[in-house]
């Protein structure tokens, strides 16, 4: 019993010294809710309370550092290790020709147009058109003759400039490009990152027809084949 009102006392002390329940709790070893009985009736003063409501304000910005931090790592190492299988999994894939006209088919499906009248595609993605062309010239014996472009961007940006980095990255020459639709409706600023939405035109609608009736036959194995 002794011992017990010895540390209350000290508990007291520490308290009315401006010291928090953490820290009393640390110092003695005694639980908070034990703490809490013997200091209802410590009365602190305002910078004391100001003090320590600043301290706890402190702690609790470092644990967030420090949460951020352990999740960022995670997020490190899980990103590795997905990168890390995916790597594995390609290298065991026979990319042939076959494979790649599987692939102008699916992104063909996604974001090409339906109605007959030739191979269009739009994106804003730069990788992913230029991968389109790619897989165009690899997959089909293609007449560059045939391959037009259309930009449309927002009314701040560079014509010229865009049209120069959208010729460079697809291969295909600014004579091509027809006349670039501007949307007048933009308001704030463009980012720097934003190259408008290139439309790729292909004028060959028996190449059309195969790859939109390959889209259809990958549904059908997706949505009844395999799900059986």
């Amino acid at each position: 019993m002794l011992t017990d009102l010895v540390k209350k006392e000290s508990a007291i002390k520490l308290r009315k010294k401006g010291k928090s329940y953490r820290d009393i709790e640390n110092i003695l070893g005694i639980n908070r809710s034990t703490l809490s009985g013997w200091l209802k009736d410590v009365k602190l003063t305002k910078k004391q309370k100001s003090k320590l409501h600043n301290n706890w304000l402190n702690a609790l910005a470092t644990a967030r550092k420090k949460a951020v931090l352990w999740h960022n790592k995670g997020k490190d190492g899980r990103r590795e290790k997905a990168r890390q299988a995916v790597d594995g999994f390609i290298s065991e894939i026979n990319v042939d020709k076959n494979t790649q006209e599987i692939i102008l088919a699916s992104f063909y499906l996604a974001e090409g147009g339906k109605t007959e009248n030739g191979f269009a595609l739009a994106n804003s993605n730069p990788k992913i058109l230029k991968g389109v062309v790619n897989l165009l010239r690899r997959v089909f014996i293609t007449d560059e003759s045939k391959f037009r472009c259309c930009l449309h961007l927002r009314k701040d940006q560079n014509e010229k400039m865009l049209k120069k980095f959208w010729s460079k990255n697809l291969n295909i020459s600014e004579s091509k490009f027809t006349k670039t639709q501007f949307d007048k409706r933009t308001i704030k600023k463009t980012y720097d990152s934003y190259k408008g939405v290139c439309v790729l035109y292909y004028h060959d609608l028996a190449l059309q027809r195969r790859i939109l009736y390959l889209g259809d036959k990958l549904l059908e194995i997706i949505n009844n084949d395999m799900g059986a």
